[in-house]
């Protein structure tokens, strides 16, 4: 089992910038697909940023490009989110996930791991 937790969030204007940290603990050996899903009220939740810990191989959703940057810091198994030049859209509920092999890094059905979500608002 692997358990996560998530940090940072909040409320800041557009074009400001917020991070997003996920603890993960348990059974932590291994390589995992770790990363950030967000879901805006009456949205379906999606896959924002996602990093293969074994090769830190990233994937990122086109709306986010060039303003978020996920990474990670082995020696304490946490996944960071930078979101910089914000902006009200990116305003949801952001959830730390994980799994193991997954075919399609943004299919939120895929990760069997969740963090319990840190509410991200942007206003204009």
């Amino acid at each position: 089992q692997v358990q996560l937790v998530e940090s940072g969030g909040g409320s800041v204007q557009a074009g400001g910038s917020l991070r997003l940290s996920c603890a993960a603990s348990g059974y932590t050996y291994g390589q995992y697909y770790m990363g950030w899903f967000r879901q805006a009220p009456g949205k379906e939740r999606e896959g924002v940023a996602i990093i293969y810990t074994g090769f830190r191989t990233t994937y990122y959703t086109d709306s986010v490009k060039g303003r978020f940057t996920i990474s990670q810091d082995n020696a304490r198994y946490t996944v960071s989110l930078q979101m910089n030049s914000l902006k009200p859209e990116d305003t949801a509920m952001y959830y730390c996930a994980a799994a193991r092999p997954v075919a399609n890094v943004f299919r939120a059905y895929e990760y069997n791991y969740w963090g319990q979500g840190t509410q991200v608002t942007v206003s204009a």
